[in-house]
């Protein structure tokens, strides 16, 4: 059974950094690209950033683009989200997302972990 569980959200001011990660268990995650979505109250959940199987190709939302870092450590079998420079507007429960191929749709994910709550306050 695959399970994905976030970690790391929390409160911080505006301009500040956190972290997420996403472990995985039940599945060899490097066969797999990792995305990062987030959804916002009254929202539609959203693309923020995603990491092919490698780690080699990694893509961002333009709004996150220059902020946000996806990584992966395949021998933790771990995906991260290093978040900085926050706004307000990056407030949201993230969820990680495992895909058979990088992708920006939340259709063409296939595994999803809980959330993590991610409150920037100004």
């Amino acid at each position: 059974q695959v399970q994905l569980v976030e970690s790391g959200g929390g409160l911080v001011q505006a301009g500040g950094s956190l972290r997420l990660s996403c472990v995985a268990s039940g599945v060899t995650l490097s066969k797999y690209a990792m995305g990062w979505f987030r959804q916002a109250p009254g929202k539609e959940r959203e693309f923020v950033g995603a990491v092919s199987g490698s780690g080699l190709i990694t893509d961002y939302a333009d709004s996150v683009k220059g902020r946000f870092t996806v990584s992966r450590d395949n021998s933790k079998n771990t995906v991260y989200l290093q978040m900085n420079s926050l706004k307000p507007e990056d407030t949201a429960v993230y969820y990680c997302a495992a895909s058979r191929t990088i992708h920006r749709m939340v259709s063409r994910y296939d595994y999803w972990g809980q959330g993590t709550q991610v409150t920037v306050s100004s």
